[in-house]
């Protein structure tokens, strides 16, 4: 992954109604959900919502399908993955690694 991709991909999360969005469909799984039992879900206009999937759609982090008269919206997790890993990739790099989480916990207890 590019900076300009990882940039892209988090300022359409940067967006409250589109992270919620997309954490409902992250939820949904490989099956994901259709538009309209997603809007109902969510309780968004349609216009709305179709707005702010185009923009995720755009930027790779949700795939659509459509299944007969059915539009299926999906999590694309793989997208997802080559982000969260691009932001974890270096951490404490320049400190000569990181401490393990269950280092962290035993110091704080």
């Amino acid at each position: 992954m590019n900076i300009e991709t990882a940039a892209s991909q988090l300022e359409a999360l940067g967006n409250p109604t589109r992270l919620t969005i997309y954490r409902t469909l992250v939820r949904a799984g490989d099956n994901g959900l259709p538009v309209g039992k997603l809007q109902l879900k969510l309780d968004i206009p349609s216009s709305t919502l179709s707005h702010h999937l185009k923009k995720l759609i755009d930027v790779d982090l949700v795939s659509q399908e459509r299944q007969a008269t059915t539009l299926i919206c999906r999590a694309n997790y793989t997208s997802m993955n080559g982000l969260i890993g691009y932001l974890a990739d270096e951490c404490c790099a320049d400190a000569g690694g990181c401490a393990s989480a269950s280092e962290d916990t035993t110091e704080a207890a």
